[in-house]
């Protein structure tokens, strides 16, 4: 009951996953991102383990699609589920089970893994890319935000919308932009002004945190004088 995209940016090298779904509370299993590793998105019937085991693989080295295949392998309900995968390069790749619910589908491209089940029909994936591959010039929360935007005003989810997320990490252990919906009636709307929130009032202080170049960080450094 979910269509996401997990993805990342080529120019900012910043890893993200965004998702909408009928029920509430999206992001809290759905969207998986790690700065070493990839991101995430795993969905349907969801199983927790294909982000939890899969992000180290990823940040061994290891291929999406070599990830995918060895989870898969090893687990018995993997035709009722569906996953987004992409590493830290960019490499992409999804999986569909056989017995996910109509519609279902997946589509992969440069740097993103577009998915969703129980959709009205493919025309929502096929917007998602749409909008994504048209705003390049773009910091990838926005595209990411009208990704989802786009994959509901296609139709989206034929049982409608209740929540809404996107993650997004660049080159520290924290996110970045994390921005979530977790009960609304129309999740991808309060998305956009929470987004809008998160911009003026979080992603500052964010952006003068600590890092691991600059362990005091910015804020303190003005506090400390």
């Amino acid at each position: 009951m979910t269509f996401s995209i997990a993805a990342r940016c080529p120019r900012t090298g910043q890893l993200g996953v965004a998702a909408l779904t009928a029920r509430p509370a999206v992001g809290k299993l759905v969207a998986h991102v790690e700065y070493t590793g990839g991101a995430v998105a795993t969905q349907a019937t969801v199983n927790p383990f294909l982000a939890a085991d899969g992000l180290p693989l990823l940040a061994e080295g290891r291929s999406p699609q070599d990830v995918v295949a060895e989870l898969l392998a090893r687990d018995p309900g993997r035709e009722v589920r569906q996953v987004g995968m992409v590493d830290r390069q960019g490499r992409a790749h999804a999986f569909t089970g056989s017995r996910t619910r109509d519609w279902a589908g997946h589509h992969i491209g440069p740097g993103y893994a577009v998915q969703g089940n129980r959709l009205m029909g493919p025309q929502t994936l096929a917007e998602i890319v749409r909008v994504f591959e048209d705003s390049r010039e773009l910091d990838l929360a926005e595209r990411l935000v009208l990704a989802i935007e786009a994959g509901e005003a296609s139709g989206g989810d034929r049982h409608g919308a209740r929540s809404a997320t996107v993650t997004v990490i660049s080159d520290q252990p924290y996110p970045l932009w994390d921005v979530r919906v977790d009960d609304a009636e129309h999740p991808a709307r309060e998305l956009r002004r929470l987004h809008g929130v998160f911009r003026e009032e979080v992603l500052p202080t964010i952006q003068r945190m600590p890092t691991r170049d600059d362990p005091m960080g910015e804020s303190a450094r003005q506090a400390l004088g």
